[in-house]
């Protein structure tokens, strides 16, 4: 077909869009053969709009998964959501301004299944319309009923092997969300906060200064320590202190864990203030008194304070010290605070019956599990293993929110028996439906277990949810090992290390064999990561793709490589848009000579310029290849995109022009060949990058040349080793470095590059120099628009010189 004279990719796009998803040619079929490359692609959560850090992690994915499927794999590559959990239900009540409470569990289950499908149709129009290439007949949503059976499967199993286990204990908990979470789920937030020096009493009547930020836990202080070592206490271990304002006597304890630089030296243990006072509390077998409820606000044992919120508690507090003279100083300070990544609240420690994974008992082995795996970069597997190191709890699954997969779980009333359900019955809601059959005790009166699972629980099962391990073995086994993960690095520490715990514990094999991490797209003032649920950022994604392009925006998203954050820039999106316009040119232009156009299986007679194009072809693809094989994709797109600009725009067509429009039948046929193989070349190299450009310049220019319907499932280039030529690309590189000078002083001339030139001198001393020269006339002449070109071993001083350093000397006459 005929290339219109300008590309216009809002009515080419969607038009192609509709051709893949007609055509089928990103489907994955388990009975073809061949290698397969399967990617556990990241469910995006179902918390907000998408944005364009999502685009731009997203279609990095896309690059790769375009390389491997033109290189001959059989590309696995689905899409989910990952809608079950906190993120929705907060998305819910943010948007709907509803709440469980209000409307009852089942209402508001409703509600967030209503919401995230409405979210996610959403979603699949921006992926499509960017140009990812997904096999949508393998959609998966966590919250549906496959996913539900698996992680329920999985939990049985877990639990059958004794590494899932509940009890009472110190949890790490989200007042905002009013739930259980996980360690992996915490940040650390600076804040202003100040240090209050209190009074405390020794029972011998002295002073012992205490500084705490936390005075609001007084009432559940139970223990005050110091270092062993530090002398300023050591007569003092031993004796009762008494609380200020409180009143209660505690034992002054000795414990390493006592820092002598922080405050005073003596420390207050409170159950609980944080992960110190937990490891006091166990240590020493210290009472337990609650202070803070599961809603944040303090409890009977606060007298006065019950039922304040903790900020208004802490300042009533200190007011009420300050009353009766037990504060001894106030100093300002910037105080790390652990909260919940969800919504930044401050966590509190709060002892509840809750499920656990173990993961303390095989930190080595999960080590060993983070070594198999291929990290890209690959200083990213030192986060992972930083975050194994540093574990401190077993994986908390269980949360007290509604919408969520359920645990498959009943208690029974007459003996305490935890009753686990039958796999016929999965996926089983337990507060709908009943165990399938008595307790061994015989009674049928069964409490259900109310808590549902962490979403982590169930979206690090993603390997088995999308390759269907429990229903379609053929295609598991096709699939499983994963090829790839790709993720966000910020999630190292939940959706990596969670998916390699459950494959150790379930299968004994790492789920994927490598992992690309991406980075951050970052708001353009730099102010940081993105959120789709805190607003989604300045410019909406389908805004700027339907005033630039898709493929415009997907060359911003490969300006950057795996791991490193971008901040978002309409200049490169811009220049995305500019590239696409001068592709699209050089197609047209190039129409004029390759419509209809063959190449032969013999290569022809070629001219200097064309063996020098067509080599350096080849040492492109090498070079690309091996680039996209290290997923460094982003100077593979670089390097493919100073070669197409320099070497093919500026030089090579200048150079073949008057070949091409005017020269002999064997001078033609050359330059027709190198335009075909280096502009077919291009097109497959940019393909990963500019998938909608290149398919319409393909379909209008080489459908007939190659037998694949899509440029996408064309084959990827490969190097012809009858094309390199180090002596052709030498000469090459002489005529450029003649046209660059003849553009040098066309500019400095204020002439047009266009304009003619009535005699173009060069000179050198290098008789092979010379002889590549004199071969090159014609092309010289086209490029540099001169009507006669001399070689010889000087240059007549009555030319006006333009260069006169280097190899070749370069003198002029207009």
């Amino acid at each position: 077909m005929e290339l219109p004279k300008r590309y216009d990719p809002q009515t080419a796009e969607p038009r192609l869009q509709a051709f893949w998803q007609e055509s089928g040619i990103y489907h994955f079929a388990p009975e073809d053969p061949g290698p397969v490359y399967s990617i556990d692609t990241p469910p995006p959560t179902v918390s907000g709009f998408l944005h364009l850090g999502h685009v731009y992690s997203y279609s990095q994915t896309d690059f790769i998964a375009r390389f491997w499927r033109m290189n001959g794999y059989r590309v696995f590559y689905p899409m989910g959501y990952d809608d079950n959990g906190l993120p929705t239900e907060r998305l819910v009540e943010k948007r709907l301004g509803i709440t469980a409470t209000e409307i009852g569990r089942r209402a508001f289950i409703d509600k967030c299944l209503e919401v995230s499908e409405e979210a996610e149709q959403g979603y699949e129009t921006l992926w499509k319309r960017l140009g990812l290439s997904i096999d949508w007949r393998y959609t998966y949503r966590t919250i549906d009923d496959r996913s539900r059976r698996t992680a329920q499967v999985s939990f049985i199993d877990l639990y059958r092997k004794g590494l899932a286990y509940r009890q009472q204990a110190p949890t790490i908990w989200c007042p905002e969300c009013r739930t259980a979470i996980a360690q992996a789920e915490l940040n650390d937030l600076d804040r202003t906060s100040e240090f209050v020096t209190l009074r405390f009493r020794l029972s011998n009547g002295e002073t012992l200064p205490i500084a705490t930020t936390r005075p609001e836990l007084l009432p559940a202080c139970v223990a005050v320590f110091v270092h062993p070592e530090d002398g300023r206490f050591t007569r003092l271990v031993g004796q009762r202190v008494t609380v200020p304002l409180f009143g209660q006597d505690v034992p002054l304890l000795a414990d390493p864990g006592a820092d002598p630089e922080k405050g005073t030296g003596a420390v207050m243990c409170c159950t609980f203030g944080d992960t110190a006072d937990v490891e006091w509390w166990y240590t020493h077998n210290l009472p337990l008194v609650t202070a803070i409820d599961r809603s944040g606000r303090l409890t009977g044992v606060a007298g006065e304070f019950a039922g304040l919120p903790i900020p208004k508690a802490r300042r009533q507090i200190v007011d009420a010290l300050t009353a009766a003279d037990l504060v001894l100083g106030r100093q300002p300070v910037v105080q790390s605070v652990r909260v919940h990544e969800r919504c930044d609240t401050p966590v509190e420690h709060i002892v509840t019956h809750q499920w656990f994974i173990k993961v303390l008992d095989c930190k080595d082995a999960l080590l060993d599990a983070g070594e198999r795996v291929i990290w890209h970069p690959d200083h990213m597997k030192a986060r992972y293993h930083e975050w194994v190191q540093n574990l401190s709890w077993d994986w908390c699954i269980s949360r007290q929110r509604y919408f969520g997969i359920p645990f498959p779980i009943w208690y029974c009333t007459a003996c305490g028996t935890t009753v686990i359900a039958d796999e016929t019955q999965l996926p089983v809601d337990p507060t709908d439906e009943q165990p399938a059959a008595p307790c061994e005790c015989g009674s049928t009166s069964f409490v259900p277990e109310s808590d549902v699972m962490d979403t982590w629980a169930t979206s690090s099962l993603t390997p088995q949810i999308v390759g269907r391990w429990l229903t379609d073995q053929r295609l598991y086994d096709r699939v499983f090992p994963f090829s790839l993960r790709p993720q966000a690095h910020d999630i190292i520490r939940t959706w990596a290390f969670y998916t390699i715990v459950k494959h150790y514990h379930h299968f004994g094999v790492i789920p994927w064999k490598e992992a690309a991490l991406s980075g951050w797209g970052l708001a353009p003032e730099g102010t940081g990561k993105i959120s789709k649920s805190r607003g989604g950022g300045p410019i909406a994604p389908l805004e700027m793709i339907e005033r630039y392009s898709a493929d415009a925006v997907r060359y911003w998203a490969s300006s950057t490589g795996f791991g490193k954050d971008s901040v978002i820039n309409e200049e490169k999106i811009q220049a995305g848009a500019k590239l696409v316009t001068k592709l699209w040119n050089v197609a047209r232009f190039s129409q004029n000579f390759l419509d209809g156009y063959r190449p032969p299986a013999d290569i022809p007679v070629l001219s200097s310029a064309d063996r020098w194009i067509l080599s350096r072809t080849q040492r492109l693809i090498q070079r690309t290849t091996d680039l996209f094989r290290t997923y460094d994709y982003a100077t593979a797109k670089s390097e493919t995109e100073v070669f197409f600009w320099k070497d093919l725009a500026d030089n090579y067509l200048e150079m073949s022009k008057q070949r091409l429009y005017g020269g002999d039948g064997e001078a033609r046929d050359g330059a027709r060949y190198a335009l075909c193989q280096v502009l077919l070349t291009t097109l497959k190299l940019f393909a990963p990058f500019l998938p909608y450009v290149t398919e319409e310049v393909y379909q209008g220019l080489f459908a007939g040349v190659e037998r694949a319907p899509s440029i996408h499932t064309a084959s990827w280039p490969v190097v012809d080793a009858r094309l390199v030529d180090d002596a052709a690309e030498a000469a090459g590189d002489a005529l450029v470095e003649v046209a660059t000078a003849v553009r040098r002083y066309k500019s400095e001339s204020n002439l047009s590059l266009g304009t003619e030139l009535a005699r173009l001198q060069l000179a050198t001393t290098e008789p092979a120099l010379v002889k590549v020269l004199q071969e090159t006339e014609a092309d010289l002449m086209s490029i540099t628009r001169a009507k006669q070109v001399e070689v010889r071993d000087r240059l007549d001083p009555a030319l006006e010189t333009v260069k006169a350093d280097g190899t070749i000397a370069v003198a002029l006459a207009r």
